[in-house]
């Protein structure tokens, strides 16, 4: 497989394409919470997906530049602290989830358990952590209305990645054939 800069040009290609289904996902899959600024986002569900399947640079990258273009092109303006805090996401749970064997078929029980532990470590980190420290410190925010924020984008997210993440990577380890399904014939 062809590297640059030490990704592989599959890589690459899956960085481009998460980032565009994130900014589009962030646009048209996102459902109001009723807190101000914060969505129930199904593009984390994408994401967390992303960082599975191609690891802990692409997902940091696909949470950094689809979350900057996403904000950039639909409010003028890239909020970073909850860029920053989608890239820790992708980054995240692409660490912690590198020994699921998804590539070969292998994405059961244990493997969703792993998966899901991840995405929570990595939502509660990102979200209830990482965008409202970094909101007081950019932006000047008030604590409780970011910390407010952030706990609702946290237990959302979390919910969102449990069902839709855990659906998408179940459909896609139906697609690859399991380590040592096939047999040789003689």
């Amino acid at each position: 497989m062809a590297k640059t800069n030490g990704l592989s040009v599959k890589t690459i290609v899956a960085i481009g394409i998460g980032s565009a289904l994130f900014i589009i996902l962030g646009r048209f899959g996102s459902i109001p919470t009723g807190i101000p600024n914060t969505n129930i986002e199904t593009t984390y569900a994408l994401l967390a997906l992303f960082a599975l399947l191609y690891g802990p640079v692409a997902g940091l990258l696909i949470g950094l530049i689809g979350h900057t273009l996403k904000d950039a092109i639909f409010y003028g303006q890239p909020w970073f602290s909850w860029v920053i805090a989608s890239a820790v996401v992708g980054l995240l749970i692409g660490l912690m989830t590198r020994r699921i064997a998804i590539h070969d078929g292998e994405f059961g029980k244990g493997g969703i358990l792993r998966f899901n532990i991840a995405q929570i470590l990595a939502n509660i980190i990102a979200w209830i952590v990482v965008a409202p420290v970094l909101d007081i410190l950019i932006y000047s925010e008030p604590a409780n209305k970011v910390f407010t924020q952030g706990i609702v984008a946290a237990i959302s997210n979390i919910i969102t990645v449990a069902i839709l993440g855990t659906l998408l990577a179940i459909a896609y380890s139906k697609t690859r054939t399991k380590r040592g399904s096939l047999s040789r014939e003689a």
